[in-house]
């Protein structure tokens, strides 16, 4: 089975779901279904909600399992709530050198870093 694509890779635009199907019972259904806000986020930021969730919020945990600063995995957080129409905590300002960074390391993509410095 393959990870679930959450954004068109040419556009960048949401999917839709179109077939689910039940291999045990057989059970298809087609139409026009929604990821909802999972559709919003990059499968790296669904992995980081993953890893939040079963640290209980715990950003500190996070990013000690994760091996990286404190301040990278709250930027990380930020990110996908901006992904989902939130505001961050603070004054909402992009930390550009922080991106960059992140970048450098390879951490995100061009396109990534160039979507959070136009935020």
């Amino acid at each position: 089975m393959h990870r679930m694509i959450t954004r068109d890779p040419v556009s960048g635009g949401e999917l839709i779901v179109t077939r689910l199907e039940c291999p045990e019972s057989g059970i298809v259904i087609e139409g026009q279904f929604s990821l909802g806000w999972i559709g919003r986020l990059t499968p790296e930021q669904l992995d980081f909600v993953e890893l939040m969730v079963k640290n209980r919020g715990n950003i500190q945990k996070l990013a000690a399992e994760l091996d990286v600063a404190y301040n990278t995995a709250r930027a990380r957080l930020d990110e996908i709530v901006t992904a989902l129409g939130g505001v961050p905590e603070g004054d909402g300002r992009v930390d550009r050198r922080q991106i960059l960074d992140r970048l450098a390391a390879k951490e995100i993509s061009v396109e990534d870093a160039m979507r959070l410095l136009k935020a």
